[in-house]
């Protein structure tokens, strides 16, 4: 089984790798359910899901709810408005078909302009707050992927439970402040709030033509995988990874995390010194 850590503040024991939705949203029912039953065999008992990951709901619908109490479920909208986040969270949780999730996140802030939405007057922030004074999220968070500056700016103006953002090896092969998970890690550390990483597995943008269901070009053989769930996963105050979008990943990557023991601070040097050899580059700045 996989180890556990805490998520923050919010006090749950996790998994140290999540189910990420994404993976099974583009699948039938049978494929989903065999790659969940991977997961749960593994000991994941974390599930992060998103209205725009195809039917991923749909698919996770049945375990969640006849395994209501056995996972800790973190749902996403990438509405902005008070009133486009409220429609939203009602409608996950009919597809999902439960009553409550433990965490609801604003998806994907890319920018300033769309912080100052979110958190602004008639924006989705009163909509997160509403939910959780009526028991419809127990916690509120937030998600990035493109310009760390906005995640660590959003975590000082508002009080949040969870940040979910890309930390990997291949933004440390050329570290800029848009793609720099450091001082956003800092900030959580800082105040409790709980971390959870994606993109560990990334190695940078696809050079040419797609060949998984990944937006980024994955690391696909085993020793990288460990690798970068390694050196992920040893970073300050990151508690899980959500496993990645394309299925065919998601057994090396929870072999890998089976075995997984921190890197010392001489290894994870070794690792970014890899990862540049290797031609490793960020997603972000493009």
């Amino acid at each position: 089984m996989i180890k556990k850590r805490k998520l923050g503040q919010m006090g749950y024991n996790a998994s140290i790798i999540t189910l990420g939705g994404c993976g099974v949203g583009k699948v039938d029912q049978t494929v989903a359910d065999r790659y969940i039953e991977l997961a749960l065999e593994h000991g994941v008992n974390m599930i992060d899901v998103a209205p725009t990951y195809g039917d991923a709901e749909l698919r996770l619908a049945p375990w969640a709810q006849k395994m209501r109490g056995s996972f800790f479920i973190a749902e996403k909208t990438r509405e902005r408005s008070r009133e486009g986040a409220e429609k939203e969270l009602n409608e996950s949780l009919a597809r999902l078909g439960v009553d409550k999730f433990d965490l609801y996140q604003m998806h994907g802030i890319g920018n300033m302009e769309e912080l100052e939405t979110a958190l602004g007057e008639g924006g989705a922030i009163e909509a997160f707050k509403e939910a959780q004074e009526t028991g419809l999220t127990d916690y509120i968070g937030i998600t990035g992927h493109e310009d760390m500056r906005v995640l660590k700016e959003a975590l000082t103006r508002q009080v949040f439970d969870s940040v979910l953002l890309p930390v990997s090896l291949c933004s440390m092969a050329k570290p800029h402040p848009q793609n720099d998970f450091r001082p956003v890690l800092k900030e959580a550390r800082d105040q409790g709030i709980s971390v959870t990483a994606i993109k560990a597995v990334a190695r940078g943008r696809w050079p040419g033509e797609r060949k998984l269901r990944t937006w980024y070009e994955p690391s696909v053989t085993l020793s990288d995988i460990e690798l970068g769930i390694r050196y992920t996963l040893s970073q300050e105050n990151v508690a899980t990874y959500a496993l990645p979008c394309d299925t065919g990943l998601w057994g090396m990557v929870l072999d890998a995390a089976e075995r997984f023991e921190p890197m010392t601070d001489a290894e994870q040097r070794e690792a970014v010194n890899y990862a540049k050899e290797q031609g490793f580059s960020p997603l972000f700045p493009m």
